[in-house]
């Protein structure tokens, strides 16, 4: 297993901590997907799932950093501000006290392609990822996380209604991932929430 092994080319920029005040919901949505088990850790000690908040406009935004899946309550040393990335180049930059998720690029593709969109969450979860797998919006098999084939997946499956009508999709190629994403952090949460409480 790979999971959290970070695939891109980061340019890290270390950097003080973000105020307490600009992570709040960022962090309070973060620890009611810890609490649902959405967000967290493998018995081997991998921790899986990230979460991230448009800043204003643009694309830059404030993500969970790397490993932090396993911690059980973050703070402000945790997140960092992702600037600016490329897929072409395979190259995220970032600003903080700690590098950006294996993910990111992932959440990066989402804020483009969704202008509207303010939150971003990705979970794990098993026998949601399974049922979901062809019923919604589902990037390619060969797609693994954290690269260039996974972000140009996600722009192809933007296209389709679903995807925005949604706001969901899941990973063929990085199992048990999934992404949910809206136009505040709540609705993101609230949707992959849903989706948790309808499975059979």
């Amino acid at each position: 297993m790979d999971e959290g092994y970070i695939k891109f080319d980061a340019e890290w920029q270390e950097a003080p901590a973000l105020p307490g005040k600009q992570i709040e919901e960022l962090n309070f949505w973060r620890q009611e997907m810890y609490r649902h088990h959405l967000i967290g850790g493998y018995d081997n000690g991998i921790g899986f799932g990230n979460i991230s908040q448009r800043t204003g406009t643009g694309d830059t935004f404030i993500i969970s950093g790397s490993a932090t899946g396993l911690i059980e309550q973050l703070s402000a040393v945790h997140f960092t501000t992702v600037t600016g990335f490329d897929i072409e180049k395979n190259k995220v930059w970032c600003r903080g006290p700690i590098i950006a998720s294996s993910e990111t690029m992932s959440h990066a593709v989402v804020y483009q392609q969704c202008p509207d969109v303010r939150g971003v969450i990705h979970a794990h979860h098993l026998p949601l990822w399974e049922y979901l797998l062809g019923r919604v919006p589902t990037t390619d098999e060969k797609a693994t996380y954290g690269t260039p084939e996974m972000a140009r997946s996600i722009i192809d499956i933007s296209q389709k209604k679903q995807f925005r009508k949604e706001k969901i999709f899941v990973m063929k190629g990085h199992p048990e991932g999934i992404f949910v994403f809206g136009e505040t952090l709540r609705k993101a949460a609230e949707t992959l929430l849903s989706w948790v409480n309808r499975l059979p």
